[in-house]
């Protein structure tokens, strides 16, 4: 969640490290989750307590929380830590958090894994991640896929790959049933000649339809710092790629939720105070937009940031 596209920039992590194995157990399909819709995402990374997640009243105003992350090494931080609950804690965490509201779902790969570079298997680990999804009773999965070397090469084997592992995801995780969602940078939905195979403007024309919505990372880029350059104008290296360009370049509007950090210890750089984004939120939401807002991260983003970044636009 903390790439740029010119150079990976990595924050120095303050969150205990997890691991916990993938539990390939057959389990019935039990989720029925429909996507929310706008949706309210807050990413969990960072160590929270024993209990995991925060008493769902510490995050009213969100619909969605996903557990970060699920890697190729297996689910490490809240991802781990949630795997390790035991039975009974989980389930009554998940129905605390159904009771509110709030759908729970596992975040994949995240800033770290190279999985396209690295030589997984994209359908291989579709099945796992999926099976991850249905063993721990969760409601979906999102893509948080961030392999610049990859994408950067303009070869289409970035794109061939998150092609291939949504559509097996899909097989596993029917749609209406379980939240599929991308977090793409925002540059990778925008036409630029430093992705020549189309990056994530390819990846929506093959496999838009099936994936619920995306949590763009409006950040890291040295952009997105106003409301003109969030939603109307990017500008320097990536013009093209704010809010509503990305709307022009034939992505569905509406799919598009706005990502921003939590604090500006959160991102290298491209955070806006809750309540100027709550602005920003209402002229979007004035032309037409409703697609939502995401944060990373948790405790950063509580209960009173939503509901600043929401302003007058959703209640």
């Amino acid at each position: 969640m903390i790439s740029s596209v010119s150079a990976a920039l990595a924050l120095a992590s303050v969150s205990s490290v997890y691991a916990a194995p993938l539990n390939t157990n057959a389990s019935p399909l039990v989720a029925r989750a429909t996507a929310p819709s706008p949706a309210f995402v807050i990413y969990t990374d960072k160590f929270v307590s024993a209990d995991v997640l925060p008493p769902a009243t510490q995050l009213a105003g969100y619909n969605v929380v996903a557990l970060s992350f699920l890697t190729l090494a297996g689910a490490l931080d809240q991802a781990g830590a949630y795997a390790a609950l035991a039975p009974d804690a989980k389930a009554a965490k998940k129905a605390e958090y159904q009771k509110a509201g709030i759908n729970i779902v596992v975040s994949a790969f995240g800033e770290t894994d190279k999985p396209t570079t690295s030589g997984a298997d994209p359908v291989g680990t579709a099945n796992t991640m999926a099976q991850f999804v249905l063993t721990n009773q969760l409601d979906g999965i999102d893509v948080d896929y961030e392999d610049l070397d990859a994408m950067n090469a303009g070869d289409g084997k970035a794109e061939a790959w998150v092609t291939q592992f949504t559509q097996t995801l899909r097989t596993k995780l029917p749609q209406g049933q379980f939240i599929l969602t991308h977090a793409p940078l925002a540059p990778w939905l925008s036409p630029n000649a430093q992705f020549k195979a189309g990056a994530y403007l390819t990846i929506n024309k093959n496999v838009g339809s099936m994936i619920d919505w995306y949590n763009i990372q409006f950040y890291n880029q040295g952009l997105y710092t106003d409301c003109n350059g969030l939603l109307n104008a990017a500008g320097g290296a990536f013009p093209g790629s704010s809010l509503f360009e990305i709307a022009a370049n034939g992505v569905e509007l509406n799919k598009l939720v706005i990502g921003k950090p939590g604090s500006a210890a959160d991102a290298t750089n491209g955070f806006i105070d809750p309540a100027t984004l709550g602005t920003c939120v209402e002229q979007a939401k004035a032309k037409g937009w409703s697609g939502g807002v995401m944060a990373f991260q948790f405790p950063e983003a509580d209960a009173a940031w939503i509901k600043a970044a929401k302003g007058t636009a959703f209640p």
